[in-house]
């Protein structure tokens, strides 16, 4: 994937984080402390949360596909530095009382269950892409009757040595 599509895919990853920490703030409230009321600026909340934590999603960039590996390694980062922002953000708000542990084991909560949730999601748009790259691959195949894996590195029908 080069960089544009990488950023075209934080772009996406931030309005899908927004959605959900909005979702998360209204559980959160509504069980913690549902009398609490809050101003406009509240709803500024889940982009200046989201924009955030975008930042530590840039450590998955590579120029080359990852091992398994390498990819768990780099999703760990990317959850640990998430949970970190967010728990400053947390702690240096006013409006958020991080003296609770309820409060505090909510947020940390859920940020796994978005963090998950976003995967989850990341996971189903891209397994229905490469079906999709899939079909199209076939169906050019049996249009013109060739059989992508004998095709020389041009596209030409590669006949061998004879």
């Amino acid at each position: 994937m080069d960089f544009k599509q990488f950023l075209i895919q934080k772009l996406m990853l931030f309005f899908t984080l927004s959605t959900l920490i909005g979702a998360a703030m209204y559980v959160l409230g509504a069980i913690l402390d549902p009398n609490a009321r809050f101003g406009y600026d509240v709803l500024l909340s889940p982009l200046i949360y989201a924009g955030a934590c975008v930042l530590p999603s840039l450590v998955t960039w590579s120029k080359r596909e990852l091992r398994l590996r390498q990819l768990l390694v780099r999703e760990l980062i990317q959850f640990i530095l998430t949970e970190a922002i967010v728990l400053g953000l947390a702690f240096s708000s006013s409006a958020i009382d991080t003296s609770r542990p309820d409060i505090l084991f909510g947020i940390v909560g859920s940020v796994l269950v978005i963090y998950l949730l976003v995967f989850l999601l990341s996971w189903l748009v891209n397994s229905a892409q490469a079906k999709q790259v899939n079909e199209e691959l076939l169906a050019f195949q049996r249009l013109h009757g060739v059989d992508m894996c004998t095709l020389d590195r041009q596209g030409n029908p590669d006949v061998g040595e004879e």
